[in-house]
This record gives C-alpha cells, sequence and structure tokens, in this order.
C-alpha cells in the first residue's frame, strides 16, 4: 500500500535563470582554462578552440570537463600553434606599421590604420575559425572559411570585435578580470557562429 503510494517523480528541470547563470560561470572558468592554455605564446588558437568546443558541450548539455578540455587542447595544437606564430607575425607587422605612422613618414597614417584594421580582421576571423573547431580540422580551410564569414556577416563580426573590447577594457580597469573574460570572448564566437548557421 505504502509502495502504491510512492510516485516516481519526474527529475526536476534547472530554472531558465539557473540554466544562464550555470553558462556564465562556465564561461568564466573557461576563461581561465583558455588563458592558462595560452601561455605557450603561440598557443593561443588551440585554447580558444577548445575553449569553444568546451562551451559547445556544456549549451548542448553533453558531458565534458577539464579533460575533455585538454584532450581538445593538444588536438587543436597540431596545426594550432603554425596560426599562433604567423598571428604574432602580423602583430609584428602591424605594430612596425604603427611605428612609420607615429615617425612621419608620407603615407604613414593610412598604412598603419589599414594594417590595425586587418589585424582586428585577422583576429575576428581567428575567433570564428576557433568557434567551429572539430577535431582533424584543417586550420587553412577554417581561417578561409572564417574570413569569408568575416566579410559576409559584418554584424556578427562587429558583435565579435565588442567582445574583444570588452576584454580590453576589464584588462585597463582590473588586469585580472581579463582572464576570466576570455571565455566571454569564446562564447561570443560561439554564439555568432550558431547565429550565421541559422541564418
Amino acid at each position: 500500500m505504502a509502495q502504491a503510494r510512492v510516485k516516481e517523480r519526474a527529475p526536476r528541470k534547472e530554472s531558465l535563470f539557473g540554466e544562464r547563470f550555470a553558462v556564465f560561470a562556465e564561461c568564466l572558468l573557461t576563461g581561465v582554462w583558455i588563458a592558462v592554455a595560452g601561455l605557450g605564446v603561440v598557443t593561443y588558437p588551440a585554447a580558444f578552440a577548445a575553449g569553444a568546443r568546451h562551451l559547445r558541450r556544456r549549451t548542448t548539455h553533453v558531458g565534458g570537463g577539464r579533460r575533455e578540455f585538454v584532450a581538445d587542447f593538444r588536438a587543436a595544437l597540431r596545426g594550432g600553434w603554425l596560426v599562433g606564430l604567423a598571428g604574432w607575425a602580423l602583430a609584428a607587422a602591424v605594430w612596425v606599421d604603427v611605428l612609420a605612422a607615429r615617425a612621419g613618414l608620407p603615407g604613414g597614417p593610412f598604412v598603419g590604420a589599414v594594417g590595425i584594421f586587418a589585424l582586428i580582421g585577422a583576429a575576428v576571423a581567428l575567433l570564428r575559425a576557433a568557434a567551429v573547431w572539430t577535431p582533424g580540422a584543417s586550420w587553412r580551410v577554417l581561417l578561409t572559411d572564417a574570413g569569408r564569414r568575416t566579410v559576409r556577416d559584418p554584424a556578427g563580426s562587429f558583435l565579435v570585435v565588442c567582445g574583444l573590447a570588452v576584454v580590453a577594457l576589464s584588462a585597463g580597469f582590473l588586469p585580472p578580470l581579463a582572464v576570466p573574460v576570455l571565455g566571454a570572448v569564446a562564447a561570443a564566437a560561439l554564439a555568432v557562429e550558431q547565429r550565421y548557421q541559422h541564418r
């Protein structure tokens, strides 16, 4: 009789606020993981790719944690370190352009402005490529496709730029705050890519 009265309860669903707060907290934790994985100087593309893949798992309610992040980071690092090296080479070239603009060379301001816009565009394309990275994917193909999406989807690219601006402002106000915010940038790139795919 007592057993008949016992009813199985359905698993309690997480409230919408609770779910969104959990995703926000996961973004901050992922930012710390990205910062630690990016300490290798040329490892930042692989770090963002692993972070975006981790957040993709979290938002689709598929299991994942630190071990999966590390495995993804190692897989993304195979070709990702070359992308990181190329990124630093581009940043150095832009720095030379900015120095030329400050020195007052003819055409310097124009070249410096073009260089800065090219660097921002490359950063957006890199983040968009990292957001769709999967193990075994070619970084060259990912970056080519992401470059096209960066140009064809200016609204989405602008959102990624805003995410980068938040990191820069956070670093300016309180440098340690920029570390967890890196996860929000990865989440922004992921959201932009999902929005683009649904269009």
